[in-house]
């Protein structure tokens, strides 16, 4: 059987390691399944998420030079929904800030820090100014 990438394979895990799991395909060929892609949240030991013998759903998302790439949460039909993070009012003020809302709050504390110096620069007779 050909491994196409991309495609949806049932497999029997035979193997864990610290940084994956290996997986019998269809066919007798084996691929490994990264840590990163075992599941959608993060993956602290295998063991919690998977044991040998297991059968799995698996991707095809690498094969290079005879060895096979799979992904456990790429072959899931329906992912949960990404939630978009809108701030609230009070992430606004002080909470959670988006990138555009520290970017204009450092822009305004940049410029009023410009102007005071501006200020106390004239006071002072500016910069290089002359003596006598």
């Amino acid at each position: 059987m050909s491994i196409e990438l991309g495609s949806k394979l049932e497999g029997k895990v035979t193997g864990i390691t610290h940084f994956g799991a290996f997986v019998l395909l269809p066919g007798g060929e084996t691929g490994l399944v990264h840590i990163s892609e075992i599941a959608d949240s993060y993956v602290r030991d295998i063991n919690e998420h998977l044991k040998v013998n297991d059968p799995v759903t698996v991707k095809v998302i690498n094969v290079d030079n005879g060895k096979i790439g799979l992904s456990i949460r790429q072959a899931i039909d329906n992912p949960a929904p990404q939630r978009s993070h809108r701030p609230r009012n009070n992430e606004r003020m002080g909470g959670r800030q988006t990138f555009e809302d520290k970017m204009l709050r450092f822009m305004k504390d940049s410029e009023d820090r410009l102007q005071a110096l501006k200020r106390s620069e004239s006071k002072r007779g500016g910069r290089g100014g002359r003596r006598s």
